[in-house]
């Protein structure tokens, strides 16, 4: 079997952005496990849109 790779994102950011998509509630009663494929690539559009904008607001300052 192969070894799990480690998360990028830190468990807190991957909440604050499940609680601002809507599925906070299913993740923290059933786990990640739980949430739709669809959820989950809608986490990390959300996560990548948050670091595009970071990154836009480095360079412009």
């Amino acid at each position: 079997m192969g070894r799990r790779r480690r998360g990028i994102m830190s468990e807190q950011f991957k909440m604050e952005i499940a609680k601002e998509l809507g599925f906070y509630d299913k993740v923290k009663t059933e786990g990640w496990g739980a949430i739709t494929t669809s959820d989950a690539g809608n986490l990390v559009k959300r996560a990548i849109q948050i670091a595009e904008e970071a990154l836009a607001k480095q360079h412009t300052t």
